[in-house]
């Protein structure tokens, strides 16, 4: 599904992946995803999206966006919306959809294949769009949570479906416990 001449390009929903590894029962180690990826064709570019939360002193996310920022990922952010619903619980929005829309679709023409992970329907136009200009297109999420982290118009549009689970051998640790540096994003609103 990989050829070893293609240049790929790599495009992370940070807190869609984080959710979908967290289901699983476990983290990712970014350093493996990368070196996994660079085994498996030309690596050009790995991208990570998130929102930040800017109102707190001390960010649960901001070691990891800092080691990535060192270590071959660019680091697309924006500050995170917090609102309190109906329930009167503190919720955060941070959604990083349009960004990750535009950025593949420029470097499109330099790429033969993307590789998204998220499971986040709204996705599907922009990997038909992408399709349509030549670039072959995989998706890494999972169907063995529950609820599945993928949503079904997403899987059957991508080119190859890549369950994250099975990936968890390659690029997975277990979880830290609770209080440790998580390197993690922190619990936002996921949509599939």
């Amino acid at each position: 599904m990989f050829y070893r001449d293609e240049r790929l390009a790599l495009f992370i929903d940070g807190s869609n992946l984080y959710a979908a590894a967290k289901a699983l029962g476990f983290d990712i180690d970014y350093k493996l995803l990368r070196s996994e990826f660079m085994r498996r064709g030309k690596l050009l570019r790995a991208f990570y999206y998130t929102a930040l939360l800017e109102s707190d002193e001390y960010s649960p996310i901001r070691p990891l966006v800092d080691w990535l920022n060192y270590n071959g990922f660019n680091m697309v952010t924006k500050p995170a919306k917090e609102y309190t619903d109906s329930m009167g619980r503190r919720k955060v929005k941070g959604n990083m959809d349009i960004e990750l829309c535009v950025d593949a679709m420029e470097l499109a023409p330099h790429v033969d294949h993307i590789v998204l992970f998220s499971g986040d329907g709204d996705y599907r136009p922009m990997i038909e769009s992408l399709q349509r200009n030549g670039v072959r297109v995989s998706v890494v999420s999972t169907i063995r949570s529950q609820p599945p982290m993928i949503s079904d118009d997403l899987r059957r549009q991508a080119d190859n479906f890549i369950e994250l689970d099975e990936l968890r051998d390659v690029i997975g640790r277990p979880p830290r416990p609770e209080g440790e540096d998580q390197r993690n994003e922190p619990e936002y609103e996921v949509e599939n």
